[in-house]
């Protein structure tokens, strides 16, 4: 969902400087068990309104997948306060932008206004929460455009079911098997009251963190807040206790076929840690050092050099239960799987034995370190950072500490994670292929 005023955007950005400062913040809960993070930030005349509810792609049931995405389309419908197709035209007359996102594990909400139209904000996203307009016109209007949107992104892109094979192939237990989009079928065959029921069960103020972040006065932003939100029941939060995944002991090898490709890619995905997980950090640095840019180790040799790929990359999938370390790669002319697979294990088997140098470490870590600043110089990235670093990691000052824990990762640690994450028997392979005509 694209909906973008850049105006704002602009002012958003150049109202926060580009350093490391400490991002100060204020949390509390509503009776309601609401959790609020509000941020103060008065360089700009803009203020982001964000709500994150604790219900991704992982919370749904087998044979109805897709509603967390699909309550991303269906929640800008209206409100009895706010007229079917409003809600953008009321955001846009008001010099403001908004978007929403989901992940396997969340689903992501905000507006950013003028800081003269906060009220607004917490407004749309208080009728947004307390009743928003889930009727059939509205399921079948957004029914079509998730099936235009997985077309386009997916169904009819090349390699665009990629993300969806790597889950599926490395996950037998734990519903990250399956994808964020869901199946079409699934929603095609949902009734409108299961609809209802997914809102009542995870649209509820004590699944929601609120963020308010840029030109506010924090105690009539807390007014504010109290009236529109402190009324709103309570729900019933369901323990998250998904089936656990066994250990990858043993390499194994699958085929997937896509009918918009002409040239295959290779998988080499490994199960790994929660993103809460200190390793999961070092597997971020191991990813970055690997292929990050046109002088790491894998395109330098395979892409730049010897020309055996078309494109290599290494990948860091970080999610709120495990992760996904991988390898992909597109073969260069006559260029074998086998060959590709043992340049990549080469390089795996120096980090494994290896320190790696004290300048590529320094990289590293400057590279890390600008990272964490970019991530924080506009109010829309500091609003997500706090619903995030709440939400999915149970600690909203990670966004000042996050990166003294990059700092204190040593060239040691990252072979560390190499022997412990990287080896061939924890490994699956994906042969991801042109299918025949």
């Amino acid at each position: 969902m694209k909906k973008r005023l850049f105006s704002v955007a602009a002012a958003a950005f150049f109202g926060v400087m580009l350093n490391a400062q400490q991002i100060k913040f204020e949390e509390y809960d509503l009776p309601n068990g609401m959790h609020v993070i509000l941020h103060q930030d008065n360089s700009a005349p803009v203020v982001t309104t964000a709500i994150m509810y604790h219900v991704g792609g992982k919370d749904e049931i087998k044979g109805r997948t897709g509603f967390a995405h699909f309550f991303e389309h269906l929640l800008f419908e209206g409100t009895p306060n706010i007229k079917r197709g409003d809600w953008f035209k009321i955001v846009s007359s008001n010099g403001g932008q908004n978007n929403a996102n989901t992940t396997m594990d969340r689903t992501y909400y905000y507006e950013t206004f003028p800081s003269n139209n906060e009220q607004l904000g917490l407004w749309m996203e208080a009728e947004r929460l307390r009743h928003a307009e889930i009727n059939q016109i509205g399921v079948d209007t957004q029914r079509e455009v998730v099936k235009e949107e997985k077309r386009l992104r997916m169904d009819n892109q090349p390699y665009g079911n990629l993300t969806n094979a790597i889950q599926q192939n490395l996950f037998t237990n734990h519903p990250y098997s399956g994808s964020v989009i869901g199946s079409i079928e699934d929603l095609n065959g949902a009734k409108l009251q299961e609809f209802r029921d997914f809102y009542k069960k995870y649209y509820v103020p004590n699944n929601a963190t609120l963020v308010v972040a840029g030109d506010i006065k924090p105690e009539q932003t807390k007014k504010w807040i109290q009236e529109y939100y402190g009324g709103i029941p309570k729900g019933t939060v369901t323990p998250k206790n998904f089936p656990k995944e066994n250990p990858i002991t043993q390499e194994t090898e699958k085929t997937v076929t896509d009918p918009n490709i002409q040239l295959p890619a290779y998988i080499f995905g490994y199960r790994t840690p929660s993103n809460k997980d200190r390793d999961a950090y070092i597997l971020n640095m191991l990813s970055s050092y690997l292929s990050s840019g046109k002088s790491s180790v894998l395109y330098k040799k395979l892409v730049d050099q010897e020309k055996k790929a078309l494109e290599v990359q290494a990948f860091n999938l970080g999610m709120e239960d495990y992760g996904v370390f991988g390898f992909f790669a597109i073969p260069m002319g006559a260029t074998t799987r086998q060959t590709l697979q043992s340049d990549i294990d080469v390089e795996i088997k120096k980090l494994q034995t290896t320190l790696i140098s004290q300048e590529d470490y320094q990289k590293l870590q400057n590279k890390f370190e600008n990272q964490f600043v970019n991530s924080n110089s506009s109010i829309q990235g500091i609003a997500a950072s706090l619903a995030t670093n709440h939400v999915l990691m149970g600690d909203t000052n990670l966004i000042n500490k996050e990166i003294e824990i990059y700092r204190s990762i040593t060239k040691q640690d990252l072979q560390n994670a190499a022997k412990k994450y990287l080896n061939s028997n924890q490994r699956v392979i994906i042969n991801y292929v042109p299918e025949k005509k």
